[in-house]
């Protein structure tokens, strides 16, 4: 077989594995959305995995719950009864010409987004005809709304509470099993200072001015703002004694005796002045890295590297690695509405599948990296009180809680609608920005 249709198949590979890591994730949510309903008396009409068209269909004769695999493996739902807040009509006895009409609906419609339509808030209606001896007549105080607004909210909630679990065991099972990656000096600037004022080949940065590191923000924050001459205090991990060389593919290696953890003081090369998340370069090259040049293209000689830490400060750091991942998607929410980030740097479905396939295929290290990133993002996007998603709809419930009435459903049913339509634009406009 040759290269070139080795290169596809293992491209194909990797998309799929991306959409794989999406959809379960998004299963994930929807459980979660399923088992609050469950242990609070909620009652489902539909758990779908997937959208579209139904693959397979599994009725539960007591409930009326139907459990279903659909063709779009890019999304799924939980339905509950009653959503829409509108009364359900009184069951009638079946036609004799047509027992089954008034139990067939349309397949729903739902497009692809961060949380497809229907995810604990939008009714799936049933794509298949179901015998009348077998449905399950609804019964007063059974909707969605009819539950009490506490109630609700817990369920709202509990789709980004499942998902960000699953990112929590796996970043734990990450730290745990490979080490947290950690920004390393691949190739260090010549020094005319003293070598304890300076970074070295190989050094891993642990902290910098006395503040555990994680992101790259976290040591942009901690130095933005110095200036060329200043001494900063880093804690790294040195390796003693290292040497280059190559492995039989001529990619380059480095061997060393050990590593030891050290305080130093490093003088400054440059001004630090950080405009945004993105915006690092000046960072590294206040540090001391040595500058890569390809073509016309120059960056700084960064690398990451797995460090270990011990079992309780593996269990720790990977709440707060957690923590640190939510706080960014804030961080570039915030600098998208002053102007410090342009909305080129963001990324929709298309552009997630592709990098996920890219970071997801290289290990599978990466693979629970990539994976637990993701299911942080979720949770928390789909806690945003954004129309069509699950914050908003918490945030009407409150509302309701408090006025001790619900604003009209028709009304908030149309601002859902049009925030999922105007969030379908957004991810395919993102999308577009990226090849333009």
């Amino acid at each position: 077989m040759s290269d070139s249709i080795l290169s596809v198949w293992g491209t194909i590979g990797s998309v799929l594995l991306a959409v794989l890591i999406l959809l379960v994730m998004v299963t994930v949510h929807e459980f979660g959305h399923y088992t609050a309903g469950k242990l609070l008396g909620f009652r489902i009409d539909e758990f779908s995995v997937g959208f579209g068209p139904a693959l397979f269909k599994l009725k539960r004769k007591k409930s009326g719950e139907i459990f279903a695999v659909r063709l779009i493996p890019l999304g799924g739902y939980c339905a509950f009864h009653g959503e829409d807040g509108e009364e359900p009509e009184e069951p009638r006895e079946p036609a004799p010409a047509e027992p089954f009409a008034e139990y067939a609906s349309p397949e729903p419609q739902e497009g692809a987004g961060a949380e497809p339509a229907g995810a604990a808030g939008s009714p799936a209606p049933l794509g298949e005809s179901v015998p009348a001896e077998e449905s399950v007549s609804p019964k007063k105080g059974e909707n969605f709304t009819d539950m009490p607004c506490w109630k609700r909210i817990i369920v709202l909630v509990s789709g980004a509470l499942m998902n960000y679990i699953l990112a929590l065991v796996l970043i734990v099972a990450l730290f745990g099993g490979y080490g947290q990656t950690m920004i390393a000096v691949y190739e260090a600037a010549p020094c005319e200072l003293p070598a304890e004022y300076c970074l070295q080949d190989y050094d891993i940065l642990l902290e910098a001015e006395g503040k555990d590191l994680y992101l790259t923000t976290d040591l942009a924050r901690a130095l933005n703002g110095k200036k060329e001459g200043d001494i900063v205090t880093m804690r790294v991990s040195r390796a003693v004694g290292f040497e280059r060389g190559e492995d039989e593919q001529g990619n380059p290696t480095v061997r060393y005796d050990h590593r030891e953890e050290m305080t130093v003081r490093v003088m400054l090369r440059a001004d630090v002045h950080v405009k945004n998340s993105t915006d690092t370069d000046s960072v590294y090259d206040a540090l001391g890295f040595a500058r890569i040049t390809e073509g016309t293209e120059s960056y700084p000689a960064v690398a990451s590297a797995s460090y270990r830490f011990g079992f309780f400060a593996t269990i720790g750091r990977s709440f707060v690695y957690s923590f640190k991942i939510a706080g960014s998607i804030f961080r570039v929410i915030g600098e998208l509405f002053t102007g410090k980030l342009g909305i080129n740097a963001l990324g929709g479905p298309v552009t997630t599948i592709t990098m996920t396939s890219q970071i997801a295929r290289t290990s599978f290290r990466n693979f629970l990296d990539i994976s637990a990133f993701i299911g942080v993002n979720l949770a928390v996007f789909n806690l945003l009180p954004i129309p069509a998603l699950d914050g908003s709809k918490v945030v009407f419930t409150v509302i309701e809680w408090i006025r001790g009435k619900p604003i009209s459903r028709k009304v908030e049913a149309i601002i859902h609608a049009v925030g999922f339509v105007l969030l379908i634009g957004f991810a395919i406009l993102v999308d577009i920005l990226q090849f333009i």
